[in-house]
């Protein structure tokens, strides 16, 4: 089993096994009770998408058996195991994408049984057949992924919001309680939080005995893990906070907030520090338009909570994310040159430049 320790495929086969038990127990119960009944889920929940609860219970019930016949494959080491603890973990990461999107919600049990098929995932992924260097740059190809992506979900969810206005509002408005954006956005921002994770974890790999390089993609990598706990720490519509309805969960909001921006600087310091003197100057600056737009979003933010005209507040932002964003890809970048480069024995000063 190429790069996989003990430990990882011992939590590989628990997700295993408590994902296709929980399945063919759950997918049983629907397929006997197709009104939800037994699992107290009304018909409602479904919009219209399902009659009843017959197909998806039988589709559960499938991803049971996947799951239980991954189980074997991997607890035997047979040679398909990383095939079959794809589909496995793959297929249920498919279930929950599309079940948030058709019931338009995340409550707990999403993360009781969402956020095991994600560890299960990051436990699988030392079974591929790869080279630790093809590994490596696969992680730091994820940081790309990740920065086009959430760009794209900058850019495409706010179209199923008619009205919604890019430049008088912040981005988390996308997924607050109550948009018509926020099933869309949480389920794809979990494909997000995943790929920041995995990048993080690139940059340690790359990182070799560069201790800040090292930190730094500690630090990308909590930041990435930070993601799993955003659908639980939505704010309100900004209507119902200036109404004095808010709940805790605002408050929440903007803690995670001001958590996930100290760390992501911290990462960006970090790197800054254990690159080349171009990356440096490259984060130094990116640092200051980050304070600049960072300063400007501050000074707009109270407006969203009270319900003010806030024009330009959702401008600030994406330019700050874009920055941010685009850092990301540089470093990305500047790591597959230097790894690279390593990999062909050549010196590695003045690799870290920026493209």
């Amino acid at each position: 089993m190429p790069g996989q320790r003990k430990w990882q495929r011992i939590i590989l086969l628990i997700v295993l096994a408590y994902e296709g038990l929980g399945a063919l127990v759950g997918g049983a119960l629907l397929v006997a009770r197709p009104d939800g009944r037994l699992m107290d889920m009304p018909v409602g929940l479904l919009h219209g998408t399902f009659r009843d609860f017959l197909i998806p219970g039988l589709i559960l019930f499938g991803l049971g058996l996947l799951n239980i016949a991954a189980f074997v494959a991997v607890l035997r080491k047979i040679r398909a195991d990383w095939i079959a603890a794809g589909l496995a973990i793959g297929a249920m990461a498919v279930w929950f994408f599309v079940e948030i999107v058709i019931v338009r919600e995340v409550v707990w049990l999403h993360a009781m049984w969402g956020l095991p098929v994600i560890l299960g995932g990051f436990m699988a992924a030392p079974l591929l057949p790869l080279r630790p260097a093809d590994r490596r740059d696969t992680w730091l190809v994820c940081g790309i992924a990740s920065s086009v992506l959430y760009a794209g979900m900058v850019l495409l969810v706010p179209l199923g919001w008619p009205g919604y206005d890019q430049a008088s509002r912040v981005i988390s408005e996308l997924s607050a309680i109550g948009a018509p954006t926020r099933p869309v956005w949480v389920a794809v921002g979990m494909i997000y939080t995943v790929l920041v994770v995995a990048f993080g974890w690139g940059v340690k790999m790359a990182a070799g005995d560069n201790r800040r390089l090292r930190v730094a993609g500690i630090l990308i990598a909590v930041y990435g893990a930070l993601g799993f706990l955003w659908p639980f720490a939505p704010m309100h519509m900004r209507e119902v906070t200036a109404a004095g309805r808010g709940t805790f969960q605002d408050t929440a909001h903007i803690g995670l907030g001001v958590a996930t921006e100290l760390i992501y600087l911290a990462a960006l310091g970090f790197a800054a520090a254990a690159l080349g003197k171009a990356f440096r100057a490259y984060s130094i600056a990116t640092l200051v338009v980050l304070f600049v737009f960072g300063a400007l979003l501050f000074r707009d933010a109270p407006g969203v909570g009270a319900n003010r005209p806030t024009p330009f507040v959702g401008l600030w932002e994406c330019i700050n994310m874009g920055v941010f964003l685009a850092w990301m890809v540089v470093l990305a970048m500047a790591l597959l040159r230097r790894g690279h480069a390593r990999d062909r024995g050549a010196p590695l000063h003045a690799l870290a430049q920026p493209a």
